[in-house]
């Protein structure tokens, strides 16, 4: 059974500086239809404004991955860590018992086109980490590219939940398949761009729950940029 949530049936705020899109509930959007998925709790469509960002705040026992498209975004938090995250950067942050940190977009005139991404722990309450890599378009150009996973295979980020997270980028004429282990569910959402999943079109924002399938095909007419979350 695959199930579509479409980009425009998210939740959606503009704060002037912050112009961001709910796949599921956040913050003051609340649909009890749609509170997460598996372990999967947030995914949130942010553009942040030149010279704008979250100012500090906590979070606590919460994987939280942040994935940049455009821009740079520079971080700060309680652990010492400061870093900028550019462009092909994935960011993870594993909140635990509790950390605090701020991002800002210093440019004063780019954009930062980002997702942020929540996924419940396995285990609460443990020291926070912070850590963060690069995977450029080759690496997920016409392949599914590991980049956050429970035990770090391939080179990805290594988080503390049984799901694994793929970027790929999908060029037209290479479809990509990929084969769902049983009791695995998956959810897809569209970065960038548009493609089909299993003959249904897909715009950028647009999500697909995928449960009951022994395998997708995911294809493009043009160019799209896909995450797939493979999920218990």
């Amino acid at each position: 059974m695959i199930r579509i949530r479409k980009h425009d049936e998210r939740g959606h705020f503009d704060h002037g500086w912050l112009n961001t899109w709910h796949t599921f509930s956040f913050g003051d959007y609340h649909d009890p239809a749609h509170v997460g998925f598996s372990t999967l709790r947030v995914i949130n469509d942010d553009r942040v404004a030149p010279g704008a960002g979250f100012p500090t705040h906590g979070h606590s026992n919460m994987e939280i991955i942040t994935y940049v498209m455009q821009g740079a975004l520079a971080h700060k938090d309680s652990m010492g860590t400061g870093s900028v995250i550019q462009a092909g950067d994935v960011q993870y942050m594993s909140a635990g018992s509790g950390v605090t940190h701020s991002e800002f977009n210093a440019s004063a005139q780019e954009m930062v086109h980002l997702l942020q991404i929540w996924i419940f722990p396995k285990e609460k309450s443990l020291p926070p980490l912070y850590r963060q890599k690069h995977f450029s378009a080759a690496d997920k150009r016409g392949k599914w590219c590991l980049i956050a996973s429970p035990d770090g295979a391939a080179g990805s980020l290594e988080i503390r939940q049984d799901a694994r997270l793929f970027a790929a980028l999908i060029d037209s004429g290479t479809p990509l398949d990929y084969p769902v282990a049983s009791s695995r569910r998956l959810w897809l959402h569209v970065a960038q761009g548009s493609v089909s999943l299993a003959g249904i079109e897909l715009q950028a924002g647009d999500g697909a729950a995928v449960e009951g399938e022994n395998a997708i095909r995911v294809e493009s007419g043009s160019q799209g940029e896909v995450l797939l979350f493979d999920l218990a």
